[in-house]
């Protein structure tokens, strides 16, 4: 069986016609062309280049095999460059589970510098709850997912990135939109609606918790309707929600926003993918995140936190950050 070595070295004498230049062209010396195209025609049986002193040139058996030869050369060549692409994360795709808004804060700003970063990646994003979100990953079907919470999840790399803090979403006629921000106490007598598309069932689940801790029993009503729908639904008058700062940016029209003052209501994220995924789009992704996160990395998943600019924004503060474990 011919080897690669021996094709690819006759493909060269035959293209520059002749056995110095090939070698020339190769970077080897003209003995060991020599030796590579003899082998290569011994295991064929066939000649396939005349030699004389001005050079070589092609038998038939020789052009009808550069004929058939040159095709698959390409091809493997195409093959190993896309091979080193993938390998680079120059191509390829990351699927990424999400619970927050695209609209705005850190998880958009992750995406904007990793599409500049990696212009050629396909960047999958997939709306789900959380344990749907786990599933998928551990099934390969999302490569990361970026959930509220910072409990680790067995048998899965986890790292916290950054804080929101939470508010209420309230329409602009309502008693409470003056305010410039709120605590659970102005909420008590409130009627809520969330959605029971994911993460709705988290949203009511956190409301559920934050007002017992006042001891209040909240008044909350699931709608089937996705987030855009829930928010029009507030924006309407038909009863509150809460949202992580992420959402902030989504403007709708009297829709109005405002912060809880409780250190309890901000959320730090995480992000949560499997050690054993080689996927370069993959690492790429999340080596961006920690470098946006200002973080330093010692291991495939120990992140030492340090002061963020970009929690400040979300606003959080870095006693806030400390706070685990509550997700809406």
């Amino acid at each position: 069986m011919p080897q690669l070595s021996e094709i690819r070295y006759f493909v060269a004498a035959a293209e520059n016609g002749s056995l110095r230049q090939a070698a020339e062209t190769l970077g080897v010396g003209q003995s060991c062309v020599s030796r590579k195209i003899m082998r290569l025609e011994d295991k064929l049986g066939v000649s396939l280049l005349e030699r004389s002193n001005t050079g070589v040139r092609l038998t038939n058996a020789g052009q009808r095999f550069l004929d058939d030869v040159q095709p698959a050369l390409q091809q493997l060549d195409q093959a190993r460059r896309s091979a080193c692409a993938a390998g680079r994360a120059e191509a390829g795709t990351v699927r990424i589970g999400v619970l927050t808004s695209l609209a705005g804060g850190f998880l958009r700003k992750l995406l904007v510098a990793y599409r500049q970063e990696y212009p050629k990646v396909r960047i999958d994003v997939r709306d789900g709850g959380r344990d749907d979100h786990i599933a998928a990953l551990r099934s390969r079907e999302l490569d990361i997912v970026f959930v509220p919470g910072s409990r680790p999840v067995r048998n899965c790399e986890c790292a916290e990135l950054w804080c929101e803090r939470i508010h209420i979403a309230l329409g602009k006629g309502h008693r409470l939109a003056d305010q410039s921000e709120l605590d659970w106490t102005d909420l008590s007598e409130e009627q809520f609606i969330t959605s029971s598309i994911a993460p709705g069932p988290e949203v009511h689940d956190y409301i559920v918790r934050r007002l017992a801790d006042h001891s209040v029993f909240p008044k909350i009503e699931a709608r089937c309707a996705c987030f855009e729908t829930l928010m029009n639904l507030v924006s309407l008058g038909e009863g509150l929600t809460a949202i992580s700062a992420g959402w902030a940016a989504v403007k709708l029209p009297d829709l109005v926003l405002r912060p809880l003052t409780d250190p309890e209501d901000v959320l730090p994220f995480s992000a949560i993918w499997l050690a054993e995924n080689d996927n370069p789009a993959l690492r790429c992704l999340v080596s961006t995140a920690h470098v946006l996160a200002g973080r330093v990395r010692r291991g495939n998943s120990d992140w030492l936190p340090r002061r963020l600019d970009i929690t400040a924004s979300a606003g959080a503060t870095s006693a806030d950050a400390q706070k685990r474990d509550r997700s809406p």
